[in-house]
């Protein structure tokens, strides 16, 4: 069986840990706490928690909403998106994931912009 970066990267505990501070980055920023108001943060820290897990060829099938559906009421910008997913990507460094980890991960999470931004 190939080793997936899930495992590579510590599995649950790890990506647990990697959303606990992207969370802590996202909403420190001014310009994004308004998305986030009046949501459930358990529910948005567990659908990431599988979100991550899933791109990270963890055994975990997402079974978010489709990502147009999930974010069309947001009416989210490309600066925005752009800035949380820089807060994603120093969020996995910091928590020691590789280089090509991390550039796979990022990979599979740029390939969502344009749903995610209603394109």
């Amino acid at each position: 069986m190939p080793q997936t970066i899930y495992r590579e990267i510590g599995g649950r505990d790890a990506v647990e840990a990697v959303v606990a501070d992207f969370y802590d980055r996202v909403l420190s920023d001014e310009r994004l706490t308004p998305y986030f108001e009046g949501m459930d943060m358990d529910e948005l820290r567990a659908h990431q928690i599988q979100f991550i897990s899933a791109v990270a060829g963890g055994p975990v099938d997402y079974g978010g909403d489709d990502m147009r559906e999930a974010h069309a009421h947001l009416d989210i910008t490309e600066e925005d998106f752009e800035a949380v997913g820089d807060y994603l990507e120093s969020a996995l460094r910091a928590n020691g994931v590789d280089d090509d980890s991390v550039e796979a991960i990022m990979a599979e999470v740029m390939a969502l912009k344009d749903p995610v931004l209603g394109r």
